[in-house]
């Protein structure tokens, strides 16, 4: 896993994500999806500028199937932005890093 980015399990996310003190955004993802891979650059990219900002875990969706479902994740790549324990906002697809840190701006 890249600096920065943590991996987040079902055991695990509770705490690294919704008790979290500031915002994180979390990528659902799978091995096997190429989407999935394309962003992962950006994402890091974005870690590596605003992780003082913004946290960001990878959840595999694979492995971790008891989050997935709970929040109903039905395809990836799928990105939720977790604050104070709650969704505040979702970007479904691969998107250019450019657009993503539009669509993030109000978190970095």
């Amino acid at each position: 896993m890249a600096e920065g980015i943590i991996k987040t399990t079902d055991k695990t996310f509770d705490t690294d994500v919704l008790m979290s003190d500031k915002p994180v955004l979390v990528d659902f993802w799978a091995e096997w999806c190429g989407p999935c891979r394309q962003i992962a650059p950006a994402l890091e990219q974005i870690a590596a500028a605003h992780g003082d900002k913004l946290g960001i875990a990878k959840l595999n969706i694979d492995e971790n199937p008891e989050i997935t479902t709970r929040y109903g994740v039905m395809s990836i790549p799928t990105l939720h932005v977790y604050k104070g324990g709650e969704i505040v906002k979702t970007i479904v697809g691969a998107k250019p890093k450019s657009m993503l840190e539009r669509e993030l701006a109000e978190f970095l």
